[in-house]
């Protein structure tokens, strides 16, 4: 008769796979920011406690009391992280498996916005050209309410004439970043989060880490103008890429007009 502890079941591979999975998502949120340290000394306290618990009882009891009150500890401490981690899945997993909450409320039935493309993209390239500094952020699934709050109100069609006269270094809305939603430019001059990963490149200035920022805590694609270089750069979940326009513009049509 096989002893119960090395019994190994189908549901315990899966188990495992799934923690393993857990952790793997979890560690690409936080490598690069300090939360990682956080990460890594929460792990050691969880594993030297496993080994003492039932061995040396005060200190097992002093660690249990810490790991007790963790979860609430976690939440504070990776809240970012775990905002993070949550709109990565639903846009990540949900949304290409068709799941949507608009679709539950609507009769399963979504007409996506007409968003115009080819102005913003003409926009962009306009300031490449004359290397002016943007930041336009495409809202999708977040609505960005609360950032839209932080600037100037617009509500205006989208188009490339104005995109660019709000980028304008005579403009004073130039400061910031512009949130598109639903083919209408919502406000300009807003503010974003900025990123606090640290393994980003050091020529990053505050432009490009709103944009990544705004990213990771949100669904929106950021496209980024750099105003060195003229550079530009799309910012999704997280991670930024260089482009160029006609690859940016497919990207876009897949993402906004397609749903990929």
């Amino acid at each position: 008769m096989i002893p119960a502890f090395i019994t190994f079941r189908i549901i315990d591979a899966i188990d495992i796979l799934l923690v393993a999975f857990l952790m793997y998502q979890v560690y690409n949120l936080i490598k690069g920011t300090i939360a990682t340290y956080i990460f890594v000394t929460i792990i050691i306290f969880y594993v030297v406690w496993l080994l003492v618990r039932d061995n040396m009882l005060l200190l097992g009891s002093i660690l249990g009391q810490i790991i007790g009150v963790g979860a609430i500890a976690i939440i504070v401490v990776f809240q970012q992280e775990l905002r993070r981690f949550l709109v990565l899945f639903s846009t990540r997993y949900l949304n290409k498996a068709g799941t949507s909450f608009d679709n539950l409320f609507t009769g399963f039935t979504h007409t996506r916005p007409v968003i115009n493309l080819n102005a913003i993209i003409q926009a962009v390239i306009n300031l490449s050209k004359n290397k002016t500094g943007a930041l336009i952020a495409l809202g999708r699934k977040s609505l960005l309410d609360s950032y839209i709050e932080t600037g100037e109100r617009i509500d205006a069609v989208t188009t490339n004439r104005l995109i660019e006269s709000i980028f304008s270094k005579h403009s004073p809305l130039h400061d910031g970043g512009v949130i598109i939603r639903d083919d209408k430019i919502k406000a300009a001059s807003c503010i974003f989060p900025i990123s606090e990963n640290f393994s980003l490149p050091v020529d990053y200035g505050l432009r490009h880490r709103a944009g990544i920022g705004l990213s990771e805590q949100t669904d929106a694609l950021v496209i980024i103008v750099s105003e060195e270089t003229g550079r530009i750069s799309l910012a999704e979940s997280g991670e930024i890429k260089e482009l160029d326009t006609k690859t940016l513009l497919k990207i876009l049509e897949e993402k906004l007009l397609l749903g990929v």
